[in-house]
């Protein structure tokens, strides 16, 4: 019991301070779809606003356009191939001023009115392959048998600069067993070569209103833009791309002035203003695009590699942040009422982050993984998030009356101390002198400057000389051979324990055939192993060699001893180390 009330208490006390009030959560929804086939829209003119959904459906089966008013389902069509895009607009100013929903499915679009279906626009055929053409009508008149046919279409693939046709490519997919049924079925017909669509979006005609006459724009798989008439459905104008679209952001009027906004497979975006068939400015992403959204002049990009990229109309780099997780998808929230714009993104670890430029300002945690969002009027409620997540699941958020959006709300993003100005003292009298100052010895200044620079260099090359005369670091390296020496002694005398540490720095070629000597006063030190030969040195591992040196002295003096590594057969060391031995305190005391 105490259990269930903590975790009640929790949920409240989290609800009381989200900034959104949960409205609907229907888990088992059965919608799959993503933020391109979802829209908002008045579809009978009575100021209540449906939700219009593409849905994919399950297994390449039951696609259909769905719509919701509230929580229930209004109505379903079914659709004949995946759904590509959908968008509501206004095709002609007679009354009742009713939008219009377009489908874009394949090569298709499908327009409804009234939820029924109203017009189907096709796609231009496409200029076919002529040696293709030849191909089947030798197969029309049976000429060739269907192995021979696909001896030829294999090579026209390879060699022709224009494209295969859908029937030529599902032919060369087909087994030897099914060629000759699917030549039977279709030798008769004729050859088309059509493209597809990959997106749409509206473009308002001559007036800014939210009651005007829109265009269709789409783009193909044929790296195409097309902007359609809303009355004739006839093409206005055509525009050409690099590579293949896959999200479109279109602001302005089609009559007055435009700016289109295209995100394409290659990792780029392409700006097109009006009357112009290339593209104007070009921004180089990161990586894939997952989502593009346009910020009042502003364009922010979501990447595939968990980056949020803002950038100027004009192709300048704004700002790049890294998020949390991988993007799945991204939408614009427009609160009208308080003229406040942010982008949505939605995370693969459940969460839907708010970003107003680059500072985060809200985080959602939802169910599931989202991967669609739509925000706007849905029923009679302006501010509605409407969210569908990856198991099919349906969630409607409201945003409270209340809900005020600070750069400070969330702990991630960019501190507050950024956005505050620095207390710079004015300029005194002392630094404007100083600054003329160097403005007129800059000359002189520099001499005395790289003078000291050049006697720090000095001081410091005879410490090093030093050093080394001394053997106060007892190390040696060669760049002949890639070895390393550390010597060590032991004892307080009169008898010492001299420890070398013999290591390669190779990382592939062991050492081999060394030699190690030893020069000393043989009045003062005696060694009984002077010389002797090292063993095998394998790369990684540190050798240490042992010997015992005597002092011979009873005067309390010390000398130093030469260590030299040499290879067999050879005069020159490989290395050598100098060893100060310390005091023999035994004989001393003595």
């Amino acid at each position: 019991m105490a259990t269930a009330s903590s975790s009640s208490s929790t949920n409240e006390s989290t609800q009381a301070s989200s900034k959104w009030l949960d409205a609907h959560y229907d888990p088992v929804a059965n919608l799959y779809t993503f933020s391109s086939c979802v829209t908002l829209a008045d579809l009978h003119g009575d100021g209540d606003n449906k939700l219009v959904v593409g849905d994919l459906g399950t297994a390449w089966h039951d696609m259909k356009l769905k719509v919701y008013q509230g929580t229930d389902l209004l109505s379903k069509n079914a659709l004949p191939d995946l759904p590509a895009s959908v968008a509501a607009f206004l095709m002609e100013q007679h009354e009742p001023r009713t939008p219009a929903v377009a489908v874009a499915s394949g090569p298709f679009i499908y327009v409804y009115k009234n939820l029924r279906p109203y017009f189907k626009f096709t796609l231009p055929t496409m200029e076919i392959n002529p040696l293709e053409k030849d191909v089947w009508e030798q197969v029309k008149e049976d000429k060739i048998d269907p192995l021979t046919l696909k001896e030829m279409l294999e090579m026209i693939r390879e060699k022709a600069d224009i494209p295969l046709s859908v029937r030529s490519l599902s032919f060369l997919a087909l087994d030897p067993p099914e060629m000759d049924s699917f030549v039977n079925q279709y030798k008769m017909q004729p050859i088309k070569r059509q493209t597809v669509i990959t997106c749409m979006s509206t473009l308002k005609k001559n007036m800014a209103d939210e009651d005007a006459i829109s265009c269709l724009v789409i783009g193909t798989e044929s790296n195409e833009i097309l902007v359609l008439d809303p009355e004739a459905f006839t093409i206005l104008t055509r525009m050409m791309l690099p590579s293949v679209p896959a999200f479109l952001d279109i602001m302005g009027q089609f009559d007055v002035e435009y700016r289109l906004t295209v995100a394409c497979r290659n990792g780029c975006v392409y700006i097109f203003r009006r009357d112009s068939k290339r593209p104007k400015y070009c921004i180089e992403l990161s990586s894939q695009p997952v989502g593009l959204v346009r910020v009042q002049k502003n364009i922010v990009t979501a990447c595939s590699d968990q980056t949020l990229q803002g950038h100027t109309q004009k192709g300048k780099k704004l700002w790049t942040i890294s998020l949390p997780a991988t993007p799945m998808t991204m939408s614009l929230m427009d609160q009208k009422s308080r003229g406040f714009q942010a982008v949505l993104v939605a995370l693969t670890n459940m969460e839907v982050h708010m970003y107003q430029d680059k500072s985060l300002v809200n985080v959602i945690r939802t169910q599931d993984v989202v991967t669609s969002i739509c925000f706007g009027r849905y029923g009679r409620e302006d501010n509605t998030l409407v969210m569908t997540t990856k198991g099919g699941g349906l969630i409607i958020k409201i945003l409270k009356r209340t809900a005020v959006f600070d750069r400070g709300d969330a702990s991630i993003g960019a501190p507050i101390a950024q956005s505050i100005k620095l207390n710079v003292p004015k300029k005194t009298k002392l630094y404007v002198d100083q600054t003329l100052r160097e403005r007129e010895c800059s000359a002189a200044m520099h001499q005395v400057f790289q003078m000291e620079l050049n006697r720090v260099r000095l001081l410091a090359a005879r410490s090093y000389v030093r050093a080394l005369e001394s053997s106060l670091t007892p190390i040696a390296g060669t760049q002949q051979e890639p070895l390393k020496m550390n010597a060590v002694v032991q004892g307080i005398g009169p008898t010492f324990k001299l420890t070398l540490h013999l290591q390669t720095t190779s990382a592939t070629r062991p050492a081999i055939n060394l030699l190690i000597s030893f020069l000393y006063d043989e009045g003062l030190y005696y060694m009984a192993r002077p010389f002797f030969k090292a063993p095998m040195l394998v790369p990684g591992l540190n050798y240490p060699l042992e010997t015992f040196v005597e002092c011979l002295s009873d005067k309390g003096i010390s000398d130093i001893i030469k260590v030299f590594v040499l290879q067999e057969g050879e005069s020159t060391p490989l290395l050598m180390a100098h060893i100060n031995m310390p005091v023999s305190e035994g004989l001393a005391a003595a």
